[in-house]
């Protein structure tokens, strides 16, 4: 894991000054990529799978898209979004998270449960680990106020200077622009979609949902915090949801019956709201496992671990 400094001249990198020249081609250079979106039975599978082989091509994390994580406060954000990371690296992406929510040490200590299958790796796994994460995992840290300006620099900087395929901003409402800055919000996700489509960086962004009359509300789309623009900008929606009422039935349920059916219930969902490019839409049932925070694909399924010597993942036990 890298730690990107802060002395770094970011005005540099705060716009990619050219002429428009390059940007004016003839229709006809499309031909090829036209003819594959009609006929290229792999089209849908070019970019980073997520953990889950259930899912198989229907959601992928394809070069030059945006992805939105908006979710309910507690609902396991960037938990979800960690571990997806962890399996883009495992197949070979660099990733650079910048969480303006969480210490670096918070950050790293859940991925590396994640990475371990555990819930107390032990001192030698921590910096193997760690040392696995070289040249493929860098964290922006940040004191203070970062403003929408400089998460653009810092992302080109990751993209132009270090390789990196997949950048996390954590979250939209941590970059400096007022939750009533709608403008603001609207245009900084549009320079983050330019960004990505003009670089080939896929950016996942975390946001917030609006706050609904009960958590057990299974939201959607159109309760994302902030400008209307942000969801219809972005390529992808990707909300993370957390079964509440599967956890209040197993505090109050007194019948052995009722809460043995609760028990199999997924504790979450990740729910695929929007993919401009492709048509598929729905919702993945996922188990948490607290022990090693991975999000499991079936209640009785084993979680995983990665094998630093291969880089590959390796299931470690069924539950």
């Amino acid at each position: 894991m890298r730690v990107i400094a802060d002395d770094i001249d970011w005005n540099a990198y705060a716009n990619d000054a050219d002429d428009g020249r390059a940007d004016v081609r003839r229709a006809s250079d499309w031909a090829d990529a036209v003819a594959k979106l009609f006929h290229g039975e792999d089209e849908q599978a070019v970019g980073t799978a997520t953990p889950w082989a259930k899912v198989e091509n229907r959601i992928m994390f394809r070069p030059g898209e945006v992805t939105l994580w908006p979710g309910i406060n507690g609902h396991g954000k960037s938990g979800t979004v960690g571990y997806v990371m962890l399996n883009a690296m495992v197949h070979g992406a660099r990733a650079c998270i910048a969480s303006h929510e969480m210490a670096p040490e918070a950050t790293m200590s859940r991925m590396c449960r994640q990475a371990a299958g555990s819930n107390l790796p032990t001192l030698e796994l921590i910096e193997r680990f760690h040392r696995w994460t070289d040249d493929r995992l860098w964290l922006y840290v940040h004191r203070g106020a970062v403003t929408p300006q400089r998460m653009i620099a810092v992302s080109r900087y990751c993209r132009k200077e270090l390789g990196v395929d997949h950048m996390v901003i954590d979250s939209l409402m941590k970059c400096g622009i007022a939750p009533d800055d709608y403008n603001g919000q609207k245009n900084f996700v549009d320079a983050l979609c330019v960004l990505a489509r003009d670089t080939g960086l896929h950016i996942h962004l975390v946001h917030h949902m609006r706050k609904g009359e009960r958590e057990t509300d299974v939201p959607d789309k159109f309760g994302v915090k902030g400008a209307g623009e942000i969801s219809d900008l972005v390529d992808n929606v990707l909300i993370v949801f957390r079964n509440k009422r599967k956890e209040t039935q197993l505090e109050t349920e007194t019948d052995p019956k009722k809460r043995d059916e609760a028990a199999v219930m997924p504790d979450s969902f990740l729910i695929c709201a929007k993919q401009r490019h492709f048509t598929w839409e729905g919702k993945v049932s996922l188990w948490f496992d607290k022990d090693s925070q991975q999000l499991l694909e079936g209640p009785s399924a084993g979680r995983h671990y990665i094998d630093f010597a291969s880089g590959t993942w390796k299931q470690e036990w069924k539950r």
